[in-house]
């Protein structure tokens, strides 16, 4: 038997009580993770971050591995094709109306953002981007799509009010 000091606890005793302290502070730990506490709730995040899906939306395929879920109502394919060994551009118009999307390899951010004249920072779906004016006419977002991938929308002055929404639509296998 191990000896005691007078008035003190024995080693298994503290033993116990440490363990039994874990115990209890795990539970209550496992117990604020799974209850969901300090997580927004999902009518909190719809109200906080509108989402516009117009009736008239429509699916625009790009290429194999990028694609706009929207796309204003009226507008058909009229032009598209490869660009480089990894690159790929569509364009969608009726009349003075038109899209273009582009995805393409890219070396670096500072001159793929060049493209676009009177340019503003902003963000699309999380990643760096600028607006402005295109150089060959019409209004155009700018993004890293990934490392080492540029995309583009850019739309006549009269879709200037959905390239926002048309940019926001596009979608790729990787993160979406």
């Amino acid at each position: 038997m191990i000896p005691v000091a007078p008035g003190g606890i024995g080693e298994g005793r503290r033993a116990v009580l440490a363990a039994l302290a874990f115990g209890v502070a795990a539970g209550i730990i496992y117990l604020l993770f799974s209850s969901g506490f300090g997580r927004p709730r999902p009518a909190a995040v719809a109200a906080a971050v509108p989402v516009r899906t117009p009736p008239e939306a429509g699916l625009a395929v790009v290429s194999h591995d990028f694609w706009l879920t929207y796309l204003p109502a009226g507008l058909t394919r009229s032009g598209g094709g490869a660009i480089g060994a990894a690159g790929a551009w569509a364009r969608f118009g009726s009349g003075d109306r038109f899209v273009e999307a582009r995805i393409e390899p890219v070396p670096d951010w500072a001159s793929y953002r060049g493209q676009v004249a009177d340019a503003r920072a902003t963000i699309v779906r999380g990643r760096p981007a600028v607006a402005g004016r295109h150089p060959g006419g019409g209004l155009a977002i700018v993004w890293l799509e990934r490392a080492g991938t540029g995309a583009w929308v850019r739309v006549s002055e009269s879709l200037g009010r959905e390239l926002v929404a048309i940019a926001a639509s596009a979608r790729g296998p990787v993160g979406d």
